[in-house]
C-alpha cells in the first residue's frame, strides 16, 4: 500500500486531494478504497462527502471494507456508514449487510441502541423489502 500514500489525502481538509483522487483509472481507486474509508469516521469533515462520492461508485467493491467497520466496536463510525453509505447502496450491496442489520435491528446493544443503529438499520431493512 505504500505506493498508494500519496494519492491519499494529507489530512481531513484536504479536499484538493480528494478532487485528484476522483481522475484516477479504477484499478487505483480500488486499491485505496480501505485508506479513503477511514475518512467517512465524521461526516462534518470537508473531505468526507468527496470521499463518499468517491466510495458510492464502488458498490461491491466497498462491501468487505465496510463489513469490517461494522465488525468494530466504533458505533460512532458505523452511524456515519449507515447514514451515509449504506443505506444509498444498490439494493445488491445493501443485501449483504442483512445479517448485521438484523442483528442490530433485533437485538441491539446498550451503545447500538445510544448510537441509534437498531432505527437506522431498521429503515435500511425496509430497502430491502424481505
Amino acid at each position: 500500500m505504500k505506493e498508494f500514500e500519496r494519492f491519499l489525502p494529507s489530512n481531513v481538509y484536504d479536499v484538493d486531494k480528494v478532487e485528484e483522487i476522483k481522475k484516477l483509472d479504477r484499478e487505483t481507486l480500488v486499491s485505496l478504497l480501505p485508506e479513503l474509508l477511514v475518512y467517512t469516521q465524521d461526516m462534518n469533515w470537508p473531505v468526507a462527502p468527496g470521499v463518499l462520492e468517491i466510495l458510492l461508485t464502488f458498490p461491491e467493491e466497498i462491501v468487505p471494507h465496510v463489513q469490517a467497520v461494522l465488525s468494530s466496536e466504533d458505533d460512532n463510525w458505523k452511524w456515519f456508514l449507515l447514514h451515509f453509505l449504506v443505506i444509498k447502496l444498490p439494493v445488491a450491496s445493501k443485501v449483504q449487510f442483512k445479517d448485521y442489520l438484523l442483528k442490530v435491528a433485533e437485538n441491539p446493544t446498550k451503545m447500538e441502541l445510544a448510537e441509534e443503529l437498531d432505527e437506522i438499520a431498521k429503515e435500511i431493512l425496509a430497502t430491502l423489502s424481505l
